[in-house]
Parts: C-alpha cells; structure tokens; sequence
C-alpha cells in the first residue's frame, strides 16, 4: 500500500501573506489542522499547524482584551510562524514508511510532492484509518489473538485450521513480544462458529489462545 492511495489530493492551502487570524479561521471551517504554505506558483513554502497558532497566541494570563488579541493576529502574517524546514514524502512512499517518519518525528503530517509540486497530504488521520481497514475494524467476525514460536511456518498452520473450518480470513497481522522467542497474531475471521474455530486452534501445537470474541 503506497501514500498515493490514502493521501488526501488537492489539499488545502493558505496564501503566506494570510494573517495568523485568518488562517484560524479557514482551519476551524475546513475542520482541518495542517495547511501547507503555497504562493500562486504552486510551490510550497511552508507549513502552519493549529499547535502553531496557538503557541503565537497571547498567554491566557495577558491583559489584553479579546478585541485586541484579534486585532495583534490580524497583524501577523502566516508566513512569520509557519515551519519552513518541512519533511515531506512522496506518492510511492509505502505506507509504513510514511507512519514510521510521522511517529519518529512527533508531527501529524506529510505534505505530498512530485519534484517541487505538491499534490497531496498524508496526516495521521489517513494512518489510523488505513490501521482500521487493516484491522477490519468495522466488520463484523470473531477478533483472535494468539501467541506462537517466532519461527517460519507458524502462520500457515493457523490459517490452515482457520480454513478447515470454514472460516474466511478478513485480517491478519502479527506483533512483537517481551519473549522474542514468540510471535503475536491478531485475526479477524468470519463464517465459523466461536466454538467450532476456538477447538480447531487449540489443536496447533504450541499455539495459546489469548483472546477470542465476537464482534
């Protein structure tokens, strides 16, 4: 799965020259958090987060009336708070790759570019959802977790037992643990009583069963 097909296209952007007011306003309409900076000529500037504009905004402990703090934010200009260093990716980025620089780097987003174009954003938003569909989080099945041996082969068997049953795999993914020796196994599967997959699982040799409900 590559950025390209869970990057926003054509985000929003905001004119440097906005003041810190407006763009406030643009995100609280859009219902968005991140703009990338774009003069008319399409190329990127910059970056302004809601986390920036509230870092620029007076303290709450300021004298100043409410009047004037809008009036200091329609003075300042976009361009004097937005990040100019911005990390960015690109549309055949795979998706881990995408997440594992957000998550190294504590930011929510990454604009999108095609050499100096951008075309799109990915945010952390587009992560937790690919996450969900990953997980078939909205489908309705029996949710398994399992441990086994870390060791080649493992998944086969249990996919085996699955479908001797019947049972259709919707998702599977597999985690570390605290014993490197073992494996984590998270599944979703459908089409087969609790009961009946609960005793075919118990049946793989040195396979434990951690949880198993539906959902």
């Amino acid at each position: 799965m590559l950025v390209k097909s869970r990057m926003s296209t054509y985000p929003l952007t905001i004119d440097p020259d906005e003041s810190l007011s407006e763009a406030h306003s643009y995100m609280r309409e859009q219902k968005v958090r991140h703009l990338p900076v774009v003069k008319s000529d399409e190329k990127m500037l910059g970056l302004i987060a809601e986390d920036d504009l509230l870092k620029a905004e007076p303290s709450s402990a300021t004298s100043l009336s409410v009047w004037e703090i809008h009036h200091l934010l329609m003075e300042v200009k976009v361009k004097t708070v937005m990040v100019k260093d911005v990390l960015t990716t690109t549309e055949d980025t795979p998706i881990e790759e995408a997440a594992h620089l957000m998550l190294d780097n504590k930011i929510g987003c990454l604009p999108v570019m095609r050499d100096d174009k951008l075309v799109g954003i990915i945010t952390e938003s587009d992560i937790f959802r690919t996450f969900m569909e990953l997980c078939a989080a909205r489908e309705k099945g029996l949710r398994i977790t399992l441990e086994g041996p870390n060791q080649a082969g493992e998944l086969a068997k249990i996919t085996k037992a699955v479908a001797a049953e019947g049972g259709y795999i919707s998702a599977c993914g597999t985690f570390n643990l605290e014993d490197t020796t073992k494996k984590g196994v998270a599944l979703k599967v459908r089409n087969v009583d609790r009961d009946i997959l609960t005793d075919a699982l118990s049946k793989v040799e040195e396979l434990a069963i951690i949880d198993i409900r539906k959902i």
